[in-house]
């Protein structure tokens, strides 16, 4: 397995392979040994796992670490344990823990390890709060306060964003967020401060494989206030809810009675790489003319969610809340979003779940 992985980097002008390691134990003295910039591990691992390593890693010689994973239900929670304690990203490995056909992946893997060695490891380091929902109700009551000063994008004055229109405080609403590399901490720190009182359903894009969004949506559940589920053909959205795209379909709505359906549709090939993908689901949304919008982009690699924002902003009443830079991950989406000048608010991470709160009410 270390060979192939190896293997993958031969005649790759930006990265060198400098070392390999055995189990955990052996990686943590290689990269203080070595000081790579980029880690590739296996979450699997003998005598030190690759969630310990982890650990010790992001706490002795910090650096971006990606994650190598399998598809099994323990794989699925394992690598999103990874993704709280700092590592950067995963790539799902397409048979089991030996994978013989891993060449399936090469291209995954070294496109996440470039993009990995950009990352600031400061940003991947700060650390997750543990929330229970206990702790839920206290940040509920704070929502009622006056929200924090929020940057403002620049150069883009606000009153010169076309089509402004009135913000209705009585109006239906709907929450829109997609997100991408370093998301499911990102949601981590949103939808846990979301009220269980939320008058709006709330609709989410990770990009993440079949598998994967289940277990991220179970984790997100068992921590927030609110109930969130990997999306299901047919669900009927109710305010409180938070429907998370299953890896490999595209999440759409259709009209039922005076209420919306979600639809999983396969049909549609990728877009721009994506299924599901944050553009299908806010071009979809943007034909619902009788719900306001709050849609928010969060850090991922890519310009995912500025087409369909730039739809949504066409045809209908919708705020915009962009990431700011000094908290992504990755300020790929969140900046194509900004540079479309439609975006009302970009704000740090910790303050989105205030920011879309007080357009609920």
């Amino acid at each position: 397995m270390r060979k192939l992985v190896g293997d993958f980097f031969d005649g790759n002008l930006n990265i060198e392979v400098v070392g390999t390691a055995r189990n955990g134990k052996d990686a943590i003295e290689k990269i203080q040994q070595l000081q790579p910039n980029v880690v590739t591990m296996d979450v699997e691992m003998p005598e030190m796992n690759g969630l310990d390593a982890l650990r010790e890693i992001m706490n002795q010689c910090p650096v971006p670490v990606v994650m190598l994973s399998s598809t099994t239900k323990q794989g699925t929670e394992n690598t999103l344990a990874a993704m709280e304690y700092g590592a950067v990203d995963f790539v799902a490995k397409t048979s089991g823990t030996i994978s013989l056909d891993l060449h399936k992946i090469k291209e995954e893997l070294v496109q996440k390890v470039e993009a990995a060695a950009n990352i600031s490891v400061t940003k991947l380091k700060r650390p997750m709060k543990p929330i229970h929902r206990k702790e839920v109700v206290k940040v509920e009551k704070s929502l009622n306060t006056p929200p924090p000063t929020i940057k403002k994008q620049q150069p883009v004055e606000l009153t010169t964003l076309p089509n402004k229109k009135e913000w209705s405080r009585t109006s239906r609403k709907i929450i829109l967020i997609g997100t991408s590399t370093g998301g499911p901490r990102a949601l981590q720190e949103v939808i846990t401060k979301i009220p269980e009182n939320v008058r709006a359903p709330i609709l989410i894009v990770q990009h993440m494989p079949a598998g994967f969004t289940k277990s991220l949506a179970n984790r997100l559940d068992q921590l927030s206030n609110i109930h969130v589920k990997e999306a299901e053909q047919g669900d009927i959205l109710k305010d409180g809810v938070a429907y998370i795209a299953p890896g490999g379909y595209h999440l759409r709505l259709r009209k039922i009675g005076t209420t919306y359906g979600i639809v999983l549709d396969q049909t549609e090939p990728p877009r721009s790489g994506h299924r599901p993908s944050v553009d299908v689901m806010f071009e979809d949304v943007s034909n619902c003319p009788d719900m306001d919008k709050v849609a928010v982009i969060m850090t991922g690699m890519g310009q995912d969610g500025a087409n369909g924002l730039k739809e949504l902003k066409k045809s209908g009443n919708v705020r915009a809340i962009a990431e700011s830079a000094d908290t992504c991950i990755v300020y790929g989406m969140p900046k194509a979003a900004v540079e479309t000048q439609l975006v009302d608010e970009v704000v740090d991470v910790e303050d989105i779940a205030q920011t879309i709160m007080k357009y609920m009410y």
